[in-house]
């Protein structure tokens, strides 16, 4: 029990030890979707979640848009492997035949996409830390996706964020009006398993960087010994 005062020291480490477990299992998923509905109190939890995400002057941008219907889901899918295609024709050598190997949505795979989207005019026009920072809005966003991915990995479910498609082509899909800026579409649903390594790890398209490779000291590129 917690006396009055208590300061818990970083040694009480159960809490946080649960939250960084949830962070390392986190995974982008693709294959490994089992099909099976979310429960309802799952997924709002999971969307109070992302809703309870911190905003620039708590302006709360988002919206999550759910998309269960196949027809929607299949039109949006056609988009995305056409985009592949695209970047694939980019692509020679070994890079080409890595990236066939690389399985870059789970549309159809999932329970439902949830299309995350950002409206600037949320609390406008005195947003209260936005008027620095034009994206500071945008970043609340990711924060909610975030929030809403590490819940969802809590709840043994899997997200997978499609990233190969046209704004445009979303915003007329989905009705999102002009003045919204559509951020992400996420594959959400139960899984069979989540993967130990990251895909792209796996594939060896990218490694992990070191956390000394991305750490600096005072100023940008100094290091703990300079």
């Amino acid at each position: 029990m917690k006396t009055p005062g208590h300061n818990p020291k970083l040694t009480d480490t159960a809490p946080a030890a649960e939250l960084y477990d949830v962070i390392n299992r986190r995974r982008d998923v693709r294959r490994e979707f089992s099909g099976a509905e979310v429960p309802e109190p799952v997924l709002r939890r999971v969307l109070t979640a992302a809703h309870s995400a911190p905003s620039v002057g708590l302006s709360q941008p988002w919206d999550f848009i759910l998309v269960r219907d196949a027809g929607t889901r299949r039109a949006f899918r056609e988009h995305v492997l056409a985009e592949r295609s695209v970047f694939a024709s980019q692509l020679d050598g070994e890079r080409a035949e890595t990236f066939k190997k690389i399985k870059v949505e789970g549309i159809v795979e999932s329970s439902l996409g949830i299309a995350v989207t950002y409206d600037p005019r949320r609390g406008a026009p005195q947003v209260l830390g936005r008027h620095a920072i034009a994206d500071a809005g945008l970043y609340s966003v990711c924060l909610a996706i975030q929030n809403l991915w590490l819940a969802a990995t809590a709840e043994g479910l899997g997200v997978g964020w499609v990233s190969f498609y046209r704004e445009e082509f979303l915003r007329r899909l989905l009705g999102v009006p002009s003045e919204v800026r559509p951020v992400a579409w996420l594959c959400v649903g139960p899984v069979r398993e989540l993967a130990d390594t990251p895909d792209l790890e796996r594939h060896g398209w990218r490694q992990r960087m070191p956390l000394e490779d991305v750490v600096h000291y005072e100023t940008y590129g100094r290091g703990r010994n300079r």
